[in-house]
């Protein structure tokens, strides 16, 4: 089943996030450094979602997100650090 993908930004802290039930079951969370820049410090994915490649999903909104809005990223989160460097065809919404 598809998943929707949520986003919230409230007080310099934001999340992609998927829920069910008003139950976070992913999320992918981050923190504003200023008007133009994100770090990514945290990606948590449910045992129950584990394998259909959530994790990356809620990156790739995060990227189109930040192309959207000229928004540049520091992928401390090891996840999502990880998934940068492996993938190039990212690169250009690093900070």
């Amino acid at each position: 089943m598809p998943h929707t993908i949520h986003h919230q930004e409230q007080d310099a802290k934001g999340a992609f996030y998927i829920e069910h039930t008003g139950q976070r079951l992913a999320e992918m969370t981050y923190s504003r450094t200023n008007a133009t820049m994100v770090i990514v410090d945290h990606t948590e994915v449910s045992t129950s979602l584990g394998g259909q490649g959530v994790g990356r999903a809620l990156l790739g909104a995060l990227v189109q997100w930040a192309r959207a809005t000229n928004t540049k990223v520091v992928p401390l989160c090891p996840f999502a650090k990880a998934q940068f460097d492996k993938d190039t065809s990212l690169s250009d919404v690093l900070a």
